[in-house]
């Protein structure tokens, strides 16, 4: 079921929780929602749900406008942040919950309710009680009781927050594994950018009420068209350029770059991240952009080393590489050549485009 949002505003005061957001979400598509706190996503998500009546603008599901309909006419499951299970209920009790009320026949129910249990992988665990249940298996109920009835599209908001690291990260491909397997039209809220990487068709990147950005995972990472969201996703440095005749200058040296810069956007950035970034030995190679520095400081982090870099003006980069035994690093105090790739030169503005 494909989902139409056009122009959508909601106030509270003066305040512009969405600022006429729209976006066209792809039937079966899993769209994350991801920005800081107080961005705007858990308010669309809510207008979504029907629990957020907006001032303006449109809402549809398909080829037909919802908002006017009340959030139990509107064919979703909802997962929440803190699972709003029922903890007088059995875990079968809390799925056959949302099947009751649609009067599906009791027989019915009981076989929704082993298929539901299976999808989740918890079968065999009706009886159980919630408080007999951990946090992930506690999850995997809400999920199952969110699409058990099939609806057609699935909300969530922030559904993994409150588990550890280790449970979180089995959660997520969960999570992907379901949809995929059942292909329901996908909404995901998070501010955390790695599980949004991890697990969506497409990210929309939002702050201040407003859709900054919205692309593949990958093209997100590699192609941000604003600093927000190049300094959002992912670890990244920036240092400032200047632009002249549709290219840029960095402390008065050229950059190579793939494109034609516009001299218009104010505050311009040249955005590098650590991994792209590589300690040069020999020759300049014609394919990279280098920069010259001061090696303040070495940190190992396990399976990488990071070394930070004082570069013109005072300004400090990291690069990471992947830890070697083997390694001799570069000395503190010691001067080194960076490099990286032209076609890592990405150039951002403060602006979104």
């Amino acid at each position: 079921m494909p989902i139409t949002v056009q122009n959508v505003v909601k106030t509270y005061g003066a305040f512009r929780a969405l600022d006429d957001v729209s976006v066209d979400i792809r039937s079966g598509e899993f769209l994350t929602l991801l920005g800081p706190s107080g961005s705007g996503k858990t308010t669309l998500l809510m207008v979504l749900a029907g629990f957020v009546r907006p001032n303006s603008g449109s809402v549809s599901f398909g080829d037909r406008e919802i908002l006017l309909l009340p959030p139990h006419k509107r064919d979703i499951g909802m997962v929440f942040q803190n699972y709003a299970l029922f903890p007088h209920m059995t875990v079968a009790g809390n799925l056959a919950y949302p099947l009751k009320l649609r009067s599906v026949p009791k027989a019915e129910i009981a076989q929704k309710v082993e298929r539901a249990l299976d999808l989740v992988q918890l079968a065999g665990m009706g009886n159980r009680g919630i408080d007999e249940l951990s946090g992930g298996q506690r999850q995997r109920v809400a999920l199952a009781r969110a699409i058990i009835f099939e609806p057609r599209i699935l909300l969530m908001d922030e559904p993994l927050s409150a588990l550890d690291k280790n449970l979180r990260e089995q959660m997520q491909f969960e999570v992907r594994r379901l949809h995929d397997q059942l292909g329901i039209t996908t909404v995901y809220v998070t501010h955390d950018q790695r599980e949004a990487l991890t697990m969506s068709d497409r990210i929309a990147v939002i702050n201040d009420g407003q859709i900054q950005q919205i692309d593949a995972p990958q093209t997100l990472y590699e192609h941000p068209k604003s600093y927000f969201v190049a300094n959002f996703i992912g670890e990244t440095y920036a240092l400032p350029v200047e632009i002249s005749g549709g290219k840029a200058t960095l402390f008065g040296k050229a950059l190579k770059t793939n494109e034609t810069l516009n001299d218009s956007k104010p505050q311009q950035s040249l955005v590098l991240r650590p991994e792209n970034l590589h300690i040069q030995e020999g020759p300049v190679d014609p394919k990279m952009n280098e920069i010259t520095g001061i090696v303040r400081q070495n940190v190992f982090q396990g399976d990488s080393i990071v070394t930070y870099v004082t570069i013109q003006d005072n300004h400090e980069i990291a690069v990471r590489r992947q830890h070697r035994s083997d390694e001799v690093l570069a000395e503190p105090g010691s001067e080194v050549r960076l490099g990286w790739l032209v076609q890592d030169t990405v150039i951002v503005s403060k602006e979104a485009s």
